[in-house]
């Protein structure tokens, strides 16, 4: 049902590269969903070549809500501005072609950001995975060591997020801050939620919106996945100090003890000595999964994992902070909050 004057309340975003074996499952979810004043959803496709767009154009066929938009610039951050500017609705929901939403998440977030108090509203990013490797990360991303700091990827009460995972906007919002940077083709949420943030505007997580997605499904696209993110968040954090969790300098640092630990002689020991704390720690976490009646083949492969997930991150962070310029303002930030946080606790 459309609002009075003919537009929907809420325009969904879903930013498409090659994704022929998620996208019409995840249409068909987003298709599914009842929110009070309708929706549209924009497709925005950046030159599929595996059959992707066709598969949207058929769906787009039964059902007129489903525009399909083009995206030369193969960008997600670009995609979203396009459809940001084609859209007619007074929400604006990002939703990912490779994800799953339960049926009630547009009405939920409408009816949340309704109240007011919020300018953002998400839910709980929850790794489930389709494929061998694919299976042994949503193992890692549902322990502590692979959440980090990252508490959108917690399972819980509604609580106040730094960032949200996809989810929805007022229209407003997101045109008072100019949409999407498209100078960050990764960690574009991120940088997006820091200046949503800094006009004051608070981010939510919903237990009623979790999604679940599919991680990657190798370990070489795991490792160039994390390199990317740790690169783009050493821009986000140079360009919002405060954007930055004492969470975001374990893996960095870990990458450097790596390294260090293959010194030779005494100059390496207390290098390999952290190390072998990480490895026991790692162990002790697969354990624990083995307990829970996971896979002993894949519960034995979780610090592989792991240590994927912390170098690529750690070192693409390393390597961001000489492509962008140290986050030399975060790190003062991180150094001022430690004796708060000391204090108070």
């Amino acid at each position: 049902m459309l609002r009075s004057d003919g537009d929907p309340a809420v325009s969904v975003l879903v930013p498409v590269f090659n994704e022929a074996s998620h996208i019409e499952a995840s249409l068909a979810r987003i298709c599914d969903q009842k929110v009070p004043g309708g929706l549209e959803i924009l497709v925005i496709d950046g030159g599929s070549t595996d059959g992707s767009r066709e598969i949207v154009e058929k769906v787009s066929a039964r059902d007129q809500r489903i525009r399909v938009l083009a995206n030369p610039a193969r960008q997600i951050p670009t995609a979203l501005n396009i459809g940001l500017r084609a859209a007619r609705g007074s929400y604006i929901a990002r939703m990912d072609a490779h994800s799953l939403y339960p049926p009630e998440y547009l009405a939920v977030g409408v009816s949340r950001l309704q109240a007011g108090d919020v300018a953002w509203v998400s839910g709980p990013a929850l790794a489930a995975g389709d494929g061998r490797w694919s299976r042994r990360v949503s193992i890692a991303l549902n322990t502590p060591m692979g959440i980090g700091g990252a508490t959108f990827r917690k399972a819980g009460p509604e609580r106040e997020v730094d960032t949200g995972f996809t989810g929805i906007l007022h229209r407003t919002t997101l045109e008072n801050v100019q949409g999407w940077d498209e100078d960050w083709p990764v960690n574009e949420d991120g940088e997006l939620a820091a200046r949503v943030r800094a006009t004051g505007g608070r981010i939510v997580c919903l237990p009623e919106m979790a999604a679940t997605y599919v991680p990657r499904n190798s370990l070489p696209s795991l490792a160039r996945q994390y390199w990317r993110y740790g690169q783009y968040r050493a821009k986000t954090s140079r360009r919002h100090p405060t954007s930055m969790r004492r969470s975001h300098v374990l893996p960095p640092a870990f990458a450097l003890v790596t390294v260090l630990a293959f010194l030779p002689g005494p100059y390496g020991l207390l290098p390999r000595a952290g190390v072998a704390i990480w490895i026991a720690a790692a162990a002790m976490i697969a354990g624990r999964e083995i307990g829970r009646g996971r896979r002993l083949r894949d519960c034995a492969l979780l610090p592989v994992v792991f240590a994927v997930m912390q170098l690529a991150w750690g070192v693409g962070f390393l390597v961001g902070c000489g492509r962008f310029g140290p986050p030399l303002g975060a790190f003062a930030h991180l150094a001022v909050r430690l004796p708060i946080a000391a204090h108070r606790s």
